[in-house]
């Protein structure tokens, strides 16, 4: 069926439902379409009319729009392929998402000049506005209206915005660092606290209150994150997060590795969830190079990322208990993870950060005796399981530390972008592998968990029994392992399989300069996501027909998470400050990147 757009549409590609609804509502508010690898829909607005469009495909599209998964930016100046895009320096994207209808929605705005600015969207989505300071701290991009835009992930003294094409991208790209005594005292004073800064009260009526830091460096925190609280009593009126110390530029890097070189860089992200972070990136370029996986290399890959997800559940399980006082289950349970980074070391041959998924595959095939070891572990792994639910679940204190603590509603998940176990124990099943499955998981069968309350131990409960069915998915891979190639015989495949180097000089050095420079990856963007242990984690990219990524947009589930403890802290107690942040289970290479 065809669908009406407005005279200011330029159809380039067949234009969806939802583009013709928004089309209709917003009177040239949609300006053109934009064909991607994705095949998400992609349109045009611009900063008149993007709001009243973001506005109603939240509020009354069918289906709505209601939850914004991610806002970010791209610097154009430098870009070579934009062929039908309208004229622009900078570009801000919205990435808004529909779990109902399971359907996205990808908005861009164009903006022009060396000091761009449009409006703030923080009254229509809670969660933009981290997001937005993100942009505007690593871009320079400002958001008018903002209730608070500030340097969220770099020092308040950094000058200049790092991700514009004009910064430097390597140290030695700069000057000789000097701290002078002068520049030191400025840095003392920026660090300096003032409860003003941070939206807080010193005092209020007869009341003085208290403000205590929570880290940067404290166990409970979970790494270099720091809390600011406002405490009357014991009390919390208010809990400002403090993020950024961990910072250390993934997406600028992704500007200048080559496309197989960055890899490994993706392991240190969510740095519990090993080669599930090689995923969605490598299944991203797959899609804009258009290579098909050989059947073998999915079941591998979803193999390895399920045993990623129960080691990573294991630090969450073993941490968590630690955190509200029971000291034994974490020497258990990381005993536990061990053995599963003795599978994962003798088929990759690194444990943490085995960097292993390729672009078209895998590094290797699996080593004998693979099998034994993986049938060990599922025979003993469950019985484990069982005695956890006696320690943990069942324990008096442990439910009195987390029943009814830090809970959130369905509404209350999608109004701040909580994606995995967090959703899930708002009692809505969304599983990225059910709904939209991908890498071969439609060919498995496993169960999605879910809680009633959405409080801190319904979410405990969505991770071990993600720990089972992940078990499950394992046992299938055992048991219907495909024989075939490990990796794609694509010639954008890298590095491409060895087995013909040997034979002539013309392949020795194909296989040379795919390794050393890189596949040309053609112009183009897409983004593609995983249900990653923590939540949905995503790469958009894009590619201006080089060896590297023009943009790399990583969207990872920890940081809008962690923009919710305000929302959920005001009103408990510090102790319930602890089972809140174990509750969440975020690493800080996540949030900062």
């Amino acid at each position: 069926m065809a669908v009406a757009l407005s005279p200011s549409v330029k159809p380039s590609i067949p234009a969806p439902a939802i583009v013709g609804e928004l089309s209709a509502h917003c009177a040239g508010g949609v300006q053109t379409l934009q064909a991607t690898c994705d095949g998400i829909p992609t349109l045009w607005s611009d900063a008149a009319h993007f709001r009243e469009l973001l506005r109603y495909a939240k509020h009354e599209a069918t289906p709505r729009f209601r939850m914004l998964l991610d806002l970010t930016a791209i610097d154009e100046r430098l870009r070579a392929h934009r062929d039908g895009q309208p004229a622009a320096d900078f570009t801000v994207v919205y990435h808004l998402m529909s779990l109902e209808g399971n359907a996205d929605l990808r908005v861009k705005v164009a903006l022009q000049g060396e000091k761009p600015s449009i409006p703030t969207i923080t009254d229509l989505w809670c969660n933009a506005n981290w997001y937005e300071r993100e942009v505007w701290d690593l871009f320079g991009i400002e958001f008018t209206g903002h209730p608070d835009l500030r340097r969220i992930l770099l020092p308040p003294t950094w000058v200049g915005h790092p991700l514009r094409k004009d910064h430097p991208a390597r140290r030695t790209e700069m000057g000789h660092y000097a701290l002078t005594p002068e520049k030191e005292l400025a840095e003392l004073e920026a660090m300096r606290f003032h409860p003003e800064q941070w939206g807080m009260k010193r005092t209020e009526g007869t009341t003085d209150y208290l403000f205590l830091n929570l880290g940067p460096n404290h166990p409970s925190v979970h790494g270099v994150f720091r809390v600011i609280l406002q405490l009357e009593g014991e009390e919390i009126v208010d809990a400002v997060p403090d993020i950024g110390f961990h910072h250390r530029a993934a997406e600028k890097m992704g500007e200048r590795q080559t496309w197989h070189t960055y890899i490994p860089y993706t392991d240190r992200i969510d740095y519990l969830g090993g080669v599930m972070n090689n995923f969605p990136y490598v299944m991203t370029v797959e899609r804009m190079a258009g290579i098909e996986v050989p059947q073998r290399a999915q079941v591998i890959r979803i193999m390895l990322s399920e045993l990623f997800r129960i080691a990573s559940h294991l630090v969450f399980y073993g941490t968590m208990t630690q955190d509200l006082g029971q000291l034994s289950p974490v020497f258990y349970m990381f005993t536990d993870r061990e053995r599963v980074f003795e599978i994962i070391e003798a088929i990759c041959g690194f444990r943490m950060h085995p960097a292993w998924f390729r672009i078209g595959g895998v590094a290797a095939d699996l080593p004998q005796g693979w099998d034994r070891m993986v049938r060990e572990f599922l025979d003993y792994m469950p019985k484990r399981l069982a005695e956890y639910d006696k320690l943990v679940m069942k324990n008096r204190v442990f439910k009195a530390r987390t029943k009814g603590i830090g809970a959130y509603t369905l509404d209350d998940a999608l109004e701040w972008g909580v994606t995995g176990p967090g959703l899930r124990a708002c009692g809505f099943d969304w599983d990225y592998r059910k709904r939209r499955p991908y890498g071969g998981f439609e060919n498995f069968e496993f169960d999605v968990p879910t809680g009633s309350s959405g409080d801190c131990y319904d979410r405990v409960a969505m991770r071990v029994e993600e720990m089972r069915q992940s078990l499950r998915i394992i046992r299938q891979c055992l048991e219907h392992m495909p024989a075939g190639d490990y990796k794609a015989r694509h010639p954008l495949t890298t590095p491409p399989i060895k087995d013909r180097t040997m034979r002539d000089i013309e392949t020795l050095i194909t296989h040379f300069l795919n390794v050393s420079w890189g596949p040309a990856i053609p112009p183009g963007e897409a983004c593609l996501a995983i249900e990653a242990t923590k939540g949905i984690n995503s790469y958009y990219l894009v590619s201006d027909g080089e060896t590297m990524s023009y943009r790399t947009r990583i969207r990872t589930p920890s940081f809008p998470h962690l923009q919710m403890i305000p929302a959920i802290s005001r009103g408990a107690l510090v102790a319930d400050l602890i089972a809140i942040i174990g509750s969440i289970d975020f690493v800080m290479a996540d949030v900062d990147r």
